[in-house]
């Protein structure tokens, strides 16, 4: 309490350098802790953050200002590290050299300091400094005149630009019919931050929070590059000269010359002259922060297609138009280029310049570390294209949670490939499957002519249960895959597909049908409806997929497709799947069938590894079924077919102790038992009817008949 008070002389005040004749007074700052002294220390709000802020908060400043002490802040550094007029009787003593080396400038302070008795003690101090991360070099701090836009000042414009934002129909509430009333830079920011979608929606309140927080958006930099700031400002004051003939000379020379016309014109004459005395104006040389200049990329990019016309397709549709603009970088560029773009935009369009702003996090390696070359862990994607390929770079980007930050390495690659090379493989399946394949009406109108919508009648009502299921299916992938690509939600897509093709095809759908398309006659009604339903599968898949897996879905569609003229799968539309695929209960029925025929597939397993039998077509099962309920779905069902054996047999009542059972199935049992007959060398099924048609003696009665129509035998 008594030292809080005092007023000191500064200790150069008497030592004849032609300056320091103002008081300094002691300051009682939060951030100078009293544990270890006084909890008093000198101020330099030229040269530490806290000092300037506690010297310039109101509190300090009204005290100050009753007290007769001024409070203006001397610019006592400059851009070279230099002290300037500001500090007289060093004035060009270097405080940092252009290296980032330490000046003689504290030298000549301590020995002025010495010779006008004001040093008590003297000694030397190791302790922690900033530096630069870059160079490593010390990082001094001072204060200097910035140019600032006003983030709480109204803009008298933005009335008529908020009216034609409601014109092109924002996200504003009806009713809103008049203009909206004149609004300051950040309540205009934070409507364009309602009313743009993020993804994801945790980007919002980031940035929602940074501009509500933001000071007076600093856009000034002293650097000796980069885009002027070109203003006069009238000498001894602090004006800016707002002059349109003086603007246009400015924007004729830059935009002939470049940014270096302004620097090349020492004294501003060849702007101001006639109309102005440049002796009266201040030139800035001043230059723009980076990030309004990546900030203002949208007015060319998006809008000025008469000085870059190849960019006109890419124009920004206010009035009425459907096109919206993405912005897709780092998370870090809330901070950045989203938020120099927002303030920017909304300043001078009254809106932000992007419609959603996706982010993503950052490529890490396997272990999660950041790459480095060099630690030496750096993927490189040309590496990763060159062993592997681009479709499993794509398909390791579009499988990623981009939200957070990703891994990246061998055995992620290696995973990936692994992955890529199923999918592509059922697609080869298929494309071997349908390579002798022609469809005709009977079988589906839809695929008469490939790229025809997918109309007609309905000859699907016909085809067997099994492969109704399956249409039912890609109606119900076709809402999430539509719904995933809208939310830019990629891993849904990959991974959705990918099971379905992995699991639901590969092992289940194809396995059961490969009997019926290997082995059934050609006409077999059954044979071409799978046939059938398997384009429809593969024609869904590979333009569902196309946009990720962009080279092996064109290669796959032009194996297809390419003999008939048939365009790129590139330049398809996702396919409208009809309404009447979708089948509920069918889907219930089916499930009830799964669940029983995975009893069974864990049965046979049992058996196979006890070497009991070999392949599960040498089985003919016994099952139970307690379940009335679950029983029902088996109707109608050919189980034998769907379990893959070679006969079954099923009856409804209690499980019979030492059957097979899983617990997540209750009250199913399976009892094995060894298929009866003999097994036909066509299909491998085991029958009792061997050798009925005397020409193929080896062959079951189903077998033979095939043969007879491939081989054009008459019955």
């Amino acid at each position: 309490d008594a030292l809080k008070h005092l007023v000191c002389a500064h200790p150069l005040r008497n030592a004849n350098l032609g300056g320091y004749q103002f008081d300094v007074p002691l300051l009682d700052g939060d951030h100078v802790t009293d544990d270890a002294g006084t909890g008093f220390v000198h101020t330099a709000p030229g040269h530490g953050r806290e000092d300037f802020d506690i010297w310039t908060s109101v509190e300090t400043t009204q005290k100050l200002r009753a007290r007769g002490i001024s409070t203006d802040i001397p610019y006592t550094v400059d851009e070279n590290g230099a002290f300037t007029k500001d500090a007289p009787g060093f004035e060009g003593s270097l405080v940092i050299t252009e290296k980032g080396d330490k000046g003689r400038a504290n030298d000549f302070v301590i020995k002025a300091l010495a010779s006008a008795g004001m040093m008590v003690a003297r000694g030397r101090l190791k302790h922690q400094y900033p530096h630069s991360w870059r160079s490593k070099k010390p990082v001094i701090f001072r204060n200097t005149p910035q140019w600032f836009i006003h983030m709480d000042r109204e803009i008298e414009h933005l009335v008529k630009v908020g009216s034609r934002q409601q014109a092109a129909g924002s996200r504003q509430s009806e009713g809103h019919n008049n203009p909206p009333a004149v609004r300051t830079l950040r309540e205009v920011s934070l409507q364009s931050i309602r009313e743009t979608e993020w993804v994801p929606a945790s980007g919002e309140n980031r940035i929602r929070g940074m501009i509500e927080a933001k000071p007076d958006w600093v856009i000034s930099r002293q650097r000796a590059w980069g885009v002027p700031i070109t203003v006069f400002v009238k000498k001894g004051t602090n004006d800016v000269l707002f002059d349109a003939k003086v603007n246009q000379r400015i924007y004729d020379a830059l935009y002939a010359e470049g940014a270096d016309a302004w620097f090349a014109d020492v004294d501003g004459a060849r702007f101001l002259a006639p109309d102005y005395d440049p002796t009266q104006y201040e030139k800035v040389n001043d230059v723009l922060d980076v990030w309004f200049d990546s900030g203002s990329t949208h007015s060319y990019v998006l809008e000025d297609a008469k000085h870059f016309p190849g960019l006109a397709g890419f124009r920004r549709i206010v009035d009425g138009g459907r096109d919206r603009v993405m912005y897709l970088e780092g998370s870090d560029q809330h901070r950045g280029w989203f938020h120099s773009s927002l303030i920017e935009s909304s300043g001078t369009r009254g809106r932000a310049p992007y419609d959603v702003v996706l982010t993503h996090g950052f490529c890490l390696d396997e272990k999660g570390e950041k790459m480095s070359k060099s630690v030496g862990n750096v993927v490189a994607p040309q590496d990763v294209i060159a062993k592997s390929g681009a479709d499993i770079l794509r398909l390791w980007v579009a499988a990623s949670d981009y939200a957070d930050d990703v891994r990246i390495g061998k055995n992620i690659v290696e995973a990936f490939s692994d992955a890529y090379r199923k999918t592509r493989n059922t697609w080869r399946w298929m494309l071997g499957t349908l390579a002798h394949y022609s469809p005709v009406a009977s079988d589906s109108p839809v695929l008469a002519e490939p790229s025809s919508a997918w109309t007609g009648s309905r000859p699907e009502a016909t085809w067997p249960e099994l492969e109704r299921l399956m249409l039912h299916r890609l109606s119900e992938l076709d809402v999430i895959v539509r719904q995933a690509y809208a939310t830019y939600d990629y891993a849904k897509v990959v991974t959705t597909l990918q099971q379905f093709m992995n699991t639901e095809l590969s092992a289940f759908y194809f396995d059961i049908r490969k009997d019926a398309l290997y082995c059934e006659p050609p006409s077999s009604q059954k044979r071409r409806a799978a046939l059938a339903c398997v384009e429809q599968i593969f024609r869904c898949t590979t333009v569902w997929l196309a946009p990720i897996l962009v080279f092996t879905a064109e290669e796959a569609w032009l194996a297809r497709y390419g003999d008939v003229g048939e365009r790129s799968v590139h330049l398809e539309l996702f396919p409208q799947i009809p309404s009447h695929w979708r089948d509920d209960a069918l889907a219930a029925k089916w499930e009830g069938v799964r669940r029983v025929r995975s009893v069974v597939t864990g049965a046979l397993e049992v058996e196979r590894a006890g070497k009991r039998i070999g392949a599960s077509l040498e089985a003919a099962p016994l099952v139970t079924i307690a379940d009335r309920q679950l029983a029902g779905s088996l109707e109608g069902v050919d189980l034998a077919e769907v379990c893959i054996t070679s006969s079954i047999v099923w009856t409804i009542g209690d499980v019979p102790a030492g059957a097979f059972t899983l617990s997540e199935v209750a009250g199913v049992g399976v009892e094995p038992k060894r298929a009866a007959g003999t097994k036909c060398a066509r299909s491998w099924r085991y029958t009792t009817d061997i050798g009925s048609d005397p020409a193929y003696h080896d062959l079951s009665a189903r077998d033979a008949a095939a043969m007879r129509e491939i081989d054009g035998k008459a019955g």
